[in-house]
């Protein structure tokens, strides 16, 4: 068997998967990249391979709804390499958008095949090939903060990955006994393809959405899934890890709207409710950056 680890990344052409597909490379894995995007998937095995890393990184034309397609970039990595380690699961679409009550349940069902069936069969043939090889494995598939709740992503879109993330944790239970590690990351608003025109107003959200300061990056995201491929994650499973600058942990915000926030109006004390008892309030020091 090959002394390398072997992964399988889906998408991997372009985005966060071609980010996926570099940081593996760097940590001194093998690499199948796999991608509808024929053109762009030669393109990375040619730039990437200019870049020391020939022999080490393929590429599989796949279309990740068709089980044929899956089944056989899963079993390319395992002849090629003697082996496979990590599947990511990360192809994706915007998919179909626009009123729930004009969307044609062709474009509807075509989200869900590529986004939430394309997982399903990205885990069932992983699995199939890690306990065939009777080695441990990670599975790792990317959700999205949209299948968290509303408003973040199209209905389509935000629904195929809800079923991603549940999908995730049911595997992830079934698949334990057999030491198969299966976990997602909820990547925010981060500029990619799949974003379109959008990507260029992601900058916009920093503030009144985003909580941090930055606009966040493929490469942070790609970081996330090398992590959980590795030994530094072996007892994680079933986790679903939000790489959005906070957005998620900002919540609603709704201080921030009707005035709730009394650390932005410069206030502090404690309120006691219909107790009977005397609430405090008074204005925050400032301190010696903000007062000059």
């Amino acid at each position: 068997m090959n002394d390398r680890l072997a992964v399988l990344v889906t998408g991997g052409a372009s985005g966060i998967g071609r980010a996926t597909v570099e940081g593996f490379l760097a940590d001194g894995w093998n690499v199948v990249g796999a991608d509808l995007n024929a053109e762009r998937g030669e393109e990375l095995v040619a730039a990437l391979s200019s870049r020391d890393y020939g022999g080490r990184v393929d590429f599989v034309r796949t279309d990740v709804s068709i089980e044929s397609d899956i089944e056989a970039a899963v079993s390319a990595v395992a002849e090629r390499h003697g082996r496979l380690d990590c599947v990511v699961n990360n192809a994706g679409v915007g998919g179909a958008f626009g009123p729930i009550t004009e969307i044609e349940v062709e474009d509807w069902d075509y989200t869900f095949a590529v986004i939430t069936r394309g997982v399903f069969l990205g885990i069932k043939h992983a699995a199939r090939t890690m306990q065939r090889l009777g080695t441990p494995g990670s599975i790792i598939n990317t959700g999205s903060i949209a299948g968290l709740g509303g408003g973040a992503g199209p209905q389509a879109y935000s629904a195929a990955k809800a079923a991603v993330l549940n999908l995730t944790r049911l595997a992830a239970v079934e698949l334990a006994p057999f030491q198969i590690r299966v976990n997602a990351v909820n990547p925010g608003a981060i500029p990619t393809p799949i974003l379109g025109s959008g990507a260029e107003r992601i900058g916009d959200l920093i503030g009144d959405v985003q909580p941090w300061p930055q606009v966040g990056r493929a490469e942070q995201v790609a970081a996330v899934i090398c992590f959980l491929a590795g030994e530094g994650a072996g007892f994680v499973t079933g986790e679903a890890i939000n790489v959005d600058g906070g957005v998620i942990a900002a919540g609603p915000r709704i201080g921030d709207k009707v005035g709730g926030d009394a650390a932005a109006r410069g206030l502090v004390g404690v309120a006691r409710g219909s107790t009977g008892q005397k609430s405090v309030v008074r204005r925050r020091l400032e301190t010696p950056s903000e007062g000059g």
